[in-house]
Formats: C-alpha cells, sequence, structure tokens
C-alpha cells in the first residue's frame, strides 16, 4: 500500500494556492492546470532542457514549465520562460538569447489572464 505523497516546502504550496486563486480570480484555467502539475510528485515534475524550448517555441513566446529548466542545448531566439526552478546555465543560455527567465508569480503578475501563455514540459 502505498502512503500519501504531501509537499513539504512551503513556498511551493503558497505558489499552489496562489495559482488557484488566480485561476478562479481571472477565469484564467491555465493557472489552475500549472497548479495540478506542480501538484504532482516530484518525480513527476518536468524537466526541460533549454534546446527543447529552442525547438518548439518561437520568438518571443512566454513559455512556463511545471518543474525545472536544464541548460543541454542552445537557444537562438529570445524566449520568455518562467518555471519553478532554473539550473546556472540554463539562465545564463535564456539571457545571452535575448530572452527573459522569470519566476511563475512574475509571469503571473505579468499576464494575470494567461493569454498566450504556453505550458511545455
Amino acid at each position: 500500500m502505498s502512503r500519501k505523497v504531501r509537499k513539504t516546502n512551503e513556498h511551493l504550496l503558497g505558489l499552489i494556492q496562489e495559482l488557484y486563486e488566480t485561476s478562479h480570480k481571472e477565469d484564467a484555467p491555465i493557472w489552475r492546470d500549472l497548479a495540478r502539475r506542480l501538484e504532482r510528485s516530484s518525480r513527476l515534475q518536468s524537466e526541460v532542457n533549454v534546446g527543447k524550448i529552442d525547438r518548439f517555441a518561437s520568438k518571443n513566446d512566454k513559455v512556463v514549465i511545471p518543474g525545472k529548466v536544464l541548460g543541454s542545448g542552445d537557444l537562438t531566439k529570445p524566449v520568455h520562460v518562467a518555471a519553478w526552478r532554473f539550473s546556472d546555465q540554463a539562465r545564463s543560455k535564456i539571457e545571452a538569447a535575448g530572452g527573459k527567465a522569470l519566476t511563475i508569480p512574475e509571469l503571473v503578475t505579468e499576464v494575470p489572464k494567461g493569454s498566450g501563455v504556453r505550458i511545455m514540459g
């Protein structure tokens, strides 16, 4: 019998709650979907490489990753990337390409309705 997994990171729990509240207040289902993905076990959270972002995102897209962004690959266009965590190499590659590495709350503040934001991972 498996035991119930409980999150203990207070920052992550606060972020999940904030995403649910924003989703309800702004009528933006993307934030509810993101909150549900962050609630999953950490084994199931996404790990996306910068190279994958370069392949699937267009210039000046807003992309959110429900997990960690890793630095493998190259980024050739400016993309706004929001994630729970970034590796140092990924953050520097995103900024070197002219993009922005944001936290999820910063993206929610910037685009509360979630229009034009894509979930990757």
